[in-house]
């Protein structure tokens, strides 16, 4: 038993390098490259843990799961993180003495990386059940070539084999349990990514009829201006009518810019911006579809509103909250929206309407997927809406009567 409360230990301070990479890093390094450089360093902490706390036996014998984090280095960070870990690993053994156990160690990786480092590429391309026989079947192949060095030097006995055959079942079962968990965390990333992306898509859709709309407008002003042109009896209103034509062309240039801005994909990058800038261009995103729906927009945005955040899903958010703000006023209305910041640090949006407002009950359930006010709604808008907030560390909070109307006040840190 005491061999087992030796393992556990070691799956312990195993577990607290990875824990802290899966919990913080991968939901807020973005840059691949850093990503990389911090997987190695916490996975090397991880080796050097085991390694300074191994299970003993024998005369001199140690063991540790080492392989675990050398494994997911090589597999899901590729040649040089592998190249640092077994270097770190080799370098650590020679520091704690040239024994049996080092020569093992040196054999064991010599044997074994080639082959770690050959199957990383099948591995990046597999599906999730492919990443994960192929991690398991790894490590078995890592830990049965440890066993059979060894016990070519030191000869095979029933107390040998029986640690052996732990040390085997810990090391398959710890791999498969994290493998499972990082291709888990992975897919619901790309799920999140995925459902922000339809959604957007969605209100893209339902704004592409009044966009065009929009941009026929000033394409039928121009066209009527440049008949007129061709009369000769109006020779002095020619100038203005170039102008008037020049502007309108310039007005459909910039509906159609702000809407393929809206419909780019999404930067992961976030980046210093002016929350105010951003307001007004979603609200001219917004504009025609709030004229369709006999809805004003009044705003009082201050200047030099700057956050740190991505534009484009910031955009994607206050557009969401502005369609529901639309479409909460079905006689029509006024949505007044206003940016601002606080004492504490914060740049704060508020977003209120004279729609139909919610309940208690119904603000409490807001943001959840599939829950919407609306009979066709998805709910997904909202969801969207507050996880992109939440993702640039700011919060969203929602007042609302029956009735009365509903404010959407935001707050996101501010940067200087």
């Amino acid at each position: 038993m005491s061999i087992i409360k030796d393992f556990l230990l070691q799956l312990t301070l195993m577990a607290i390098p990875i824990f802290i990479y899966f919990t913080f890093v991968t939901e807020k390094v973005k840059s691949h490259k850093n990503r990389k450089v911090i997987m190695s360093v916490l996975w090397g902490i991880s080796i050097f843990f085991c390694m300074s706390f191994p299970v003993s036996f024998g005369q001199n014998a140690r063991l540790d799961l080492r392989i675990i984090p050398l494994l997911f280095g090589i597999l899901y960070g590729g040649f040089w993180p592998g190249i640092f870990l077994s270097a770190l690993i080799i370098l650590y053994r020679l520091y704690l003495g040239i024994s049996m156990g080092f020569y093992t160690t040196v054999l064991t990786l010599s044997i074994s990386l080639p082959v770690l480092l050959y199957f990383q590429k099948s591995f990046a391309r597999s599906n999730k059940d492919g990443r994960v026989k192929m991690a398991v079947g790894l490590s078995f192949f890592y830990v049965f070539t440890g066993i059979s060095i060894f016990g070519w030097f030191k000869g095979f006995s029933i107390d040998y084999l029986k640690v052996q055959m732990i040390h085997l079942i810990f090391v398959l079962a710890v791999t498969w349990f994290f493998t499972m968990l990082n291709e888990t965390i992975k897919e619901i990333h790309q799920l999140r990514s995925d459902m922000q992306n339809s959604e957007k898509f969605r209100v893209i859709g339902e704004l592409a009829s009044v966009f065009a709309h929009e941009i026929r407008n000033p394409m039928q002003v121009t066209r009527g201006f440049l008949q007129l042109l061709n009369d000769p009896e109006l020779p002095e209103k020619k100038k203005e009518y170039l102008q008037i034509s020049i502007d309108e062309l310039d007005r459909a240039n910039e509906i159609i810019n702000d809407f393929l801005s809206f419909g780019k994909p999404t930067v992961n990058n976030n980046e210093r911006i002016n929350a105010g800038y951003q307001l007004q261009r979603a609200v001219s995103i917004i504009q025609s579809y709030s004229l369709n729906h006999n809805v004003e927009f009044k705003t009082d945005i201050l200047e030099n509103c700057w956050i740190y955040a991505n534009p484009q899903k910031l955009n994607q958010s206050l557009i969401n909250i502005f369609k529901n703000a639309i479409e909460s006023m079905p006689a029509g209305g006024i949505v007044w929206i206003t940016c601002g910041s606080t004492e504490d640090g914060y740049i704060i949006i508020t977003i209120k309407d004279e729609g139909i407002g919610m309940t208690k009950n119904q603000m409490e359930r807001l943001g959840s997927p599939f829950y919407s006010l609306k009979e066709s709604g998805t709910g997904l808008g909202m969801m969207v809406s507050f996880q992109i907030v939440r993702s640039f560390q700011g919060k969203i909070l929602v007042k609302s009567e029956k009735d009365r109307g509903t404010e959407f006040i935001i707050l996101i840190p501010r940067v200087a």
